[in-house]
């Protein structure tokens, strides 16, 4: 690696480690009159949506539908990243899905995520799943003061979790996650005199869907479905990199969506589809208004005098304070709010194109982005595409990057009862063939009337 492509490197890791490891406060930087008051978290990475289906439509999935052969268009195991419950709706019996992202590809090419995920659909109602997010920053150089190289070191993340999804009646479900957290970022090294060590976390997601389908089989008006869900990710403990007894927010965050499809006939839809979200993580104060004039906390933000703003210490009661602790009141909460609009066109739920568009408030991270996706679906096997275009001078990540999710659904045995496999195929059995000495022809004279085997005798009367 050259020296130019490794101090790249560097600046990108000391980047992702200082927002991780450490307190950096919201700095006195003002935009139009206004102070951006970004919120930041450690471990972001549960924050990207890896489906390239709703990465191909702004990251939109929490009310999104998909493909399948029953009355609804049955959810994908995909859709555990956006909303679990969904699951619960999945029409074939087991599955599986990998999915792989290049991160900041036109600087690097060795940072990646990458991600797995399988289900099991224990009864009609009833669903399980696991899955593994990846994600490696590469190859890392340190050096001393000096410019000397003083070891090589491979930083990445990884969640691994469970799910169990469940239908409550034929149109709602809930969902149940847990998962662990692993971030090893810089394992063995000083920092202001504490020794690094890996971060580790345990969390859990909260879930629910709703959908309903109109005009079912009517000969006369067109099918429609309306969709609803609700999920609460990342509820869990807070996380460390040292023995320092402050700890930082893992990105605990609320996330509504609403969807609405119109099926034109048996063979083309359309959805169009809104997703919103806010962190549950406490506001950060910025710098000229957290500091007084000697250099210290004001008093007001540090009630146990300990020089540790009091927002930094709060529990779980952060995650419900957050809605309105914003130093900027209402306004400021509402731009904490970000935006995802997606619209999908189907065409006999085996090809499907989409847009979609990102946005987030410049004052609070400036992400915005327009993003598009292909689907390609043939028996047991569907590749999805997205691709993600910028629309303002902040960089994000993913800029002009190809993402791609590679899904197998199965049944049992390949067929289900009284339909058809993924093939086409009937799945109908067929009459059982006759078999010889069996089920034989017989002729009427070989029938005997009843009363020349049978004697009966009248009965005399008591």
């Amino acid at each position: 690696m050259n020296y130019l492509l490794r101090s790249k490197k560097a600046i990108l890791f000391l980047s992702v480690w200082v927002s991780a490891i450490s307190f950096v406060q919201a700095q006195n930087i003002v935009k139009n009159g206004e102070v951006i008051n970004t919120v930041t978290t450690a471990v972001p990475f549960l924050r990207i949506i890896p489906d390239a289906r709703a990465g191909g439509m702004g990251d939109v999935g929490i009310a999104v539908p998909t493909y399948g052969n029953g009355d609804f268009l049955s959810p994908d195991v995909n859709g555990l990243y956006t909303n679990p419950s969904k699951l619960a709706f999945i029409d074939k019996d087991y599955g599986v899905a990998v999915t792989f992202s290049p991160w900041l590809k036109a600087l690097v090419n060795d940072i990646y995520l990458a991600n797995i995920a399988g289900y099991y659909k224990i009864k009609n109602k009833q669903t399980i799943a696991v899955s593994l997010r990846y994600f490696s920053l590469g190859n890392i150089t340190f050096t001393d003061i000096n410019g000397a190289e003083t070891g090589q070191f491979r930083p990445n993340e990884f969640a691994i979790d469970a799910h169990y999804a469940r239908q409550l009646s034929d149109n709602f479900s809930i969902a149940a996650s847990l998962r662990f957290i692993y971030s090893n970022l810089a394992a063995g090294q000083q920092v202001s005199g504490a020794l690094v060590r890996p971060g580790i976390a345990g969390a859990g997601d909260i879930s629910w869907y709703y959908h309903k389908k109109f005009n079912a089989n009517s000969a006369h008006k067109l099918e429609h479905e309306f969709s609803v869900g609700m999920n609460i990710s990342n509820i869990g403990s807070k996380i460390s990199y040292t023995n320092n007894v402050v700890r930082d927010y893992i990105p605990t965050n609320l996330g509504i969506g609403i969807g609405y499809t119109l099926d034109i006939d048996k063979h083309n839809s359309v959805g169009f589809y809104i997703d919103i979200n806010k962190l549950m993580v406490p506001s950060p104060i910025p710098t000229a208004e957290l500091m007084d004039s000697s250099g210290g906390i004001k008093e007001k933000y540090d009630k146990n005098s300990n020089s540790i703003p009091d927002w930094r210490e709060r529990g779980i009661s952060g995650m419900f304070t957050s809605f309105g602790d914003a130093p900027g009141g209402a306004r400021e909460e509402f731009n904490e709010v970000t935006w995802g609009f997606g619209a999908e066109y189907l065409y006999n739920k085996q090809f499907g194109v989409r847009l979609g568009y990102f946005y987030e408030n410049g004052f609070k991270g400036n992400r915005q982005f327009l993003t598009a996706g292909l689907t390609v679906k043939y028996s047991v096997v569907a590749l999805n595409f997205s691709y993600l275009i910028p629309t303002t001078i902040q960089r994000n990540p993913l800029d002009n990057t190809l993402r791609f999710s590679l899904l197998f659904d199965f049944v049992k045995g390949g067929k289900k009862a009284g339909g058809t496999n993924n093939t086409g195929i009937s799945l109908v059995p067929d009459e059982p063939k006759e078999k010889k000495g069996k089920n034989k022809e017989v002729k009427p004279e070989e029938v005997k009337p009843i009363e020349k085997e049978m004697k009966l005798e009248p009965v005399e009367p008591k």
